[in-house]
């Protein structure tokens, strides 16, 4: 049996395929090498291990962090303890956005959820990186770099008036002092300001909010996937949830850039099932 896991900082897609590609899922808590490792633990213990239905031969476990091979080993080792039988293979989330949006066709793969970033594939493997300077200093077009945007607007009060007043009923709770609080003293801070979007969802139609939007993905477009190679002659596909929910803009974007957009998937869970289906 193979268990395939995509894992981000919140949660975990588990799928199981058994000797007869029967396929299985569940779910546990997220995991990243960067950050303390307990919850997963415990998460999968109780919420995965238990609906297990057999020994597993082998587990494709797709990471958030585990693009450096510190943060690499740090995972094996936790997998190691929860699957002490198995044989590990630990990847990059980024892999797992190109295998499940490319399968083994060559393109460029995007990530574009809570954090951003971009790459050339070449059917086979990431052949060019595009530079991801993570959320201090980066994550163009993420959930991140939105909800910053929005939330710098209110709270520099440039928002129009209309727009300051529906967001301070929905957070009235967001104030300079509370953001900074979330910021600097509580864990996940890129959680916290990716929450925003929703927002930016529900009024994107709203000229103010459309151009937010378009100018993120603008900047993503123009610092991430037009530094690779022959960008515009390869089909760029995307996944996460701000790709999938504004994939409207996104495409309006593109198509002013000519680029041309192939596959939009939310979570890349099923499309690395099927590819790991099709290794049996």
């Amino acid at each position: 049996m193979i268990l395939i896991a995509d894992s981000g900082s919140t949660k975990t897609d588990w799928r199981v395929i058994d000797t007869d590609k029967k396929i299985s899922q569940m779910q546990s808590k997220g995991f990243n090498p960067n950050y303390d490792s307990g919850d997963f633990i415990n998460s999968v213990r109780h919420q995965v291990l238990p609906k297990l239905p057999a020994t597993i031969r082998q587990v494709h476990f797709y990471g958030a962090g585990c693009s450096t091979k510190t943060n690499c080993v740090i995972a094996q080792e936790v997998l190691s303890s929860l699957f002490p039988k198995s044989s590990i293979s630990v990847y990059h989330d980024m892999l797992a956005a190109a295998r499940a949006l490319c399968g083994h066709q060559a393109g460029i793969a995007c990530i574009l959820g809570t954090g951003s970033n971009a790459s050339l594939y070449d059917g086979a493997q990431i052949s060019q990186q595009a530079i991801n300077l993570g959320y201090l200093l980066g994550d163009e077009g993420s959930g991140y770099h939105l909800g910053k945007i929005l939330l710098t607007h209110f709270l520099y009060g440039t928002l129009p008036i209309e727009l300051t007043q529906k967001f301070a009923k929905r957070y009235p709770k967001v104030t300079r002092d509370k953001v900074l609080e979330n910021l600097y003293h509580k864990p996940y801070p890129n959680r916290y300001v990716a929450s925003f979007t929703k927002f930016l969802f529900d009024y994107q139609k709203q000229p103010t909010i459309y151009k937010l939007i378009y100018d993120c993905f603008a900047v993503f477009f123009d610092k991430h996937v037009l530094t690779l190679k022959d960008a515009q002659q390869h089909r760029v596909h995307f996944v996460g949830s701000i790709a999938f929910y504004f994939s409207n803009i996104l495409r309006q974007v593109a198509n002013d850039k000519k680029i041309h957009v192939g596959n939009v998937l939310e979570t890349p869970i099923a499309g690395l099932t099927l590819y790991h289906e099709e290794q049996l």
